[in-house]
């Protein structure tokens, strides 16, 4: 994102108008009949002081005003009807470009690959989608009418003006040229201003949902009123630079209908002569006047649809800018991998896998050689840092490896596209997030079409039906963080897992907030998934897998050692280490802990 500090170019203007004609486009057919209406009622209103002479000239010939009041009638009910259609029509456009602008953006963030899409702030994300189109709502569909219409009533009110008298017209023109330039002078620090109040919104509300996310931790560290302080100095900023921008646009518009009023001053001045001099008659002056009242109406629409656009720009780009976060990788070839079927190889590899972060950050993975049957329980442990978390993103496509390839029943992951790798996986996340809904919503989340049977047989695998019962509104129970711990909030995200039924299980520490009793329930549950699929688990605590199948262990990145636990224990020092540090003795039992005496949650 472009430094807010800094006055847009001329060059950066030009391509920020093309990003915001990037959103009139597919709607440029309805944006020109709203032009269109919009002249013929500046072209109606153009008529009306001309008829009005008609009639005054009229009265002093002693003519019948049958005609020219039905002629005023009839611009009158005609601009009318021009004047509902362009709003309604313009109005319509408006609700389609944010609903497109919207609609892209959120689109984007389910498509976009994680990676990249993680490096921004949530609050900033919601806050592009939200007030950024609102800001977008006005630039790309008024401010443009406006401003064409504008300068076309102000054009044809000038000419005529000059129509009517070209000495009086000179008076105007120069009150209209004094305006313009002190006006223009105006806008780049009114931009400027507008940019920077926008850019200190999104810093706020990038960091005011990142507190309340955390809340909790932010209460126990005593830490709300330097937070609130934080979050509160941007919202100063926003509301430092808001004002600026307010009251360089109050003087804009003050120099703007003040130089139209001192245009009239003018033209009564030096019209009152010319009318005592006979170079014009009384009707020429009254309707001249009436455009110089006109004029305020085109004048003042350039102003404010000026500054409109100035924010309309700032947001368009902001939006652009969010929509360059690359989507995930298409499948190389056609077609999607069939369904797992039964056999003596591996279900997936990682052949010579090397997988960084950030181009020239030190590799997460390097050359790392792993196959995950298809049925067993397959333990990853290591050190912090040591690659766990990254093969889980490389399995699920969140990652794409630097070099090496992964491949599913021996077909490259590239042949297929990341929706359809992930179906063949369900996922157990270490902090288990819960989706917005109900606890049975939640637990649907990954099988809509799973029966009450098999949402009652989950819940009894992970120890949680009896909690359910014990709700008032059952299942139907909105899931939030007072309806249920962070413990059994954890076992919901693990029945949503086994719901699916998957071809492999990833669990990133599935049991890490559950108690001794529970993890036993959830042990054995993983088990019996493991005896007719794959189940692949991150431990953290090596409690949960010292009787998996196979422990990898990782170290730096790369594979240090295969085995059981029993193998490993007897013939690695990284993993004794491991072990020891946990209190794991070699009958595979954990050391009784104070979490162990804890009642179930």
């Amino acid at each position: 994102m472009n430094d807010p500090d800094t006055v847009p170019t001329d060059s950066l203007r030009f391509a920020q108008l093309r990003v915001l004609w990037s959103f009139v486009r597919p709607h440029r057919r309805k944006l020109a009949l709203s032009l269109v209406l919009a002249l013929l009622g500046s072209a109606l209103q153009l008529a009306n002081p001309m008829v009005i002479r008609l009639v005054l000239d009229t009265v002093s010939g002693a003519g019948g005003l049958a005609m020219p009041v039905a002629l005023l009638l009839g611009l009158f009910v005609t601009g009318s009807v021009f004047g509902i259609w362009h709003w309604i029509v313009l109005g319509t456009v408006a609700e389609k470009v944010v609903l497109d602008a919207r609609t892209s953006l959120v689109r984007r963030y389910f498509r976009a690959a994680l990676i990249p899409l993680s490096r921004r702030s949530s609050g900033e994300l919601v806050t592009r989608a939200t007030s950024d189109t609102v800001l977008l709502r006005e630039a790309a569909s008024s401010s443009i009418i406006s401003l064409v219409n504008g300068g076309v009533l102000l054009v044809g009110t000038l000419v005529m003006m000059g129509v009517l008298d070209l000495v009086l017209l000179g008076v105007t023109f120069t009150a209209v040229l004094t305006v313009t330039l002190l006006f223009l002078t105006l806008m780049p620090s009114i931009a400027k201003a507008q940019e920077q109040a926008q850019h200190s919104l999104g810093l706020m509300g990038g960091t005011l949902e990142g507190s309340l996310r955390a809340i909790r931790t932010v209460k126990v560290s005593r830490a709300e009123d330097r937070l609130g302080a934080q979050i509160l100095g941007h919202a100063r900023d926003a509301a430092r630079h808001g004002v600026r921008s307010v009251t360089r646009e109050a003087v804009a518009w003050t120099i703007a209908y003040g130089g139209v009023q001192l245009a009239i001053i003018a033209i009564l001045g030096v019209g009152a002569l010319r009318v005592g001099s006979g170079d014009i008659g009384v009707s020429t002056l009254i309707a001249f006047l009436l455009y110089a009242f006109t004029l305020m109406s085109p004048v003042m629409e350039l102003s404010q649809s000026m500054t409109s656009l100035q924010s309309g720009l700032a947001a368009a780009r902001r939006i652009r800018d969010v929509e360059s976060v690359p989507l995930e990788p298409a499948a190389e070839a056609p077609g999607r991998p069939s369904p797992a079927v039964d056999g003596d190889g591996p279900l997936v590899e990682l052949r010579g896998v090397t997988a960084v972060y950030a181009p020239g950050a030190r590799p997460a993975l390097d050359r790392v050689d792993l196959t995950i049957p298809r049925r067993g329980h397959t333990a990853i442990v290591g050190p912090s840092g040591a690659g766990k978390t990254t093969v889980l993103s490389l399995l699920l496509r969140f990652l794409e490896p630097a070099d090496g390839e992964l491949a599913l029943e021996g077909a490259p992951y590239t042949e297929s596209s990341p929706h359809d790798i992930r179906g063949r996986f369900a996922y157990v996340e270490q902090d288990a997030p819960v989706v917005p809904g109900t606890i049975r919503e939640n637990l649907l989340f990954t099988n809509p079409d799973a029966t009450d049977d098999e949402v009652r047989r989950v819940l009894e695998e992970v120890r949680l039906s009896e909690k359910v019962d014990a709700l008032d509104e059952g299942l139907e129970t909105p899931l939030d963080a007072t309806s249920l711990s962070g413990g059994q909030r954890q076992r919901v995200a693990l029945a949503r897992a086994l719901l699916r039924t998957p071809d492999v299980l990833l669990l990133d520490e599935a049991t890490s907030q559950v108690d001794a009793i529970t993890e036993a329930a959830v042990t054995e549950s993983v088990r019996r998934h493991a005896d007719r699929a794959a189940v692949v688990t991150i431990a953290h605590r090596l409690s949960t897998v010292i009787h998996a199948d196979r422990i990898v262990l990782l170290e730096a990145g790369r594979v240090r050692a295969t085995g059981t636990h029993g193998e490993l224990l007897a013939t690695d020092a990284l993993y004794r280490e491991l072990v020891a540090a946990l209190h794991i003795g070699d009958t595979g039992r954990l050391a009784p802990t104070a979490a162990d005496t804890e009642p179930v949650p």
